[in-house]
């Protein structure tokens, strides 16, 4: 998995612009997600989510999603789950100082970062992380997010 994980921060770029492709696709698709009900969705989409995003990132399921912002490294990675930057006890050859055999998960983020359209997107402070959302699918909560901002939206033009 650990190496997985480094293809595919270095390979960012490449990964963004799947998502970038992918997003529009899983917002499309609120429609559908309404009919069925979200609750109904989040079983199965967290199920395909965990495996493919455990897969690629070694994710962590935080129901947060941030990798478009992480240079696709998952900072829940992180021995001490740091949300925005390194500790500061990362050793001078970029590995973790709780795991002397590990890349820093920040290292990597920057450095992934770095290859993306939006690697400016890596210095924007993230909210902590809301343990009630562990385990949930982000794709939906994209979905749902999207569809109430469209209504909104719709709403103020009346």
């Amino acid at each position: 998995m650990y190496s997985i994980r480094l293809w595919a921060v270095r390979h960012a770029r490449f990964l963004e612009g799947i998502y970038r492709m992918f997003e529009p696709v899983v917002v499309k698709l609120q429609p559908l997600w309404n009919s069925v009900g979200y609750q109904r969705a989040e079983k199965p989409v967290s199920k395909l989510e965990k495996i493919s995003k455990g897969l690629l990132f070694d994710c962590r399921m935080c129901g947060q999603c941030i990798l478009s912002s992480t240079g696709m490294s998952c900072p829940m990675n992180c021995p001490k789950s740091l949300r925005n930057g390194p500790c500061g006890g990362v050793r001078a050859n970029g590995n973790c100082e709780v795991n002397s055999e590990m890349r820093c998960v920040w290292v990597e983020a920057w450095e992934g970062s770095q290859k993306m359209k939006g690697g400016d997107k890596i210095q924007v402070v993230q909210l902590p992380v809301d343990h009630s959302q562990e385990g949930s699918s982000s794709w939906l909560r994209v979905a749902r997010n999207a569809s109430n901002l469209t209504q909104d939206y719709k709403g103020a033009s009346r």
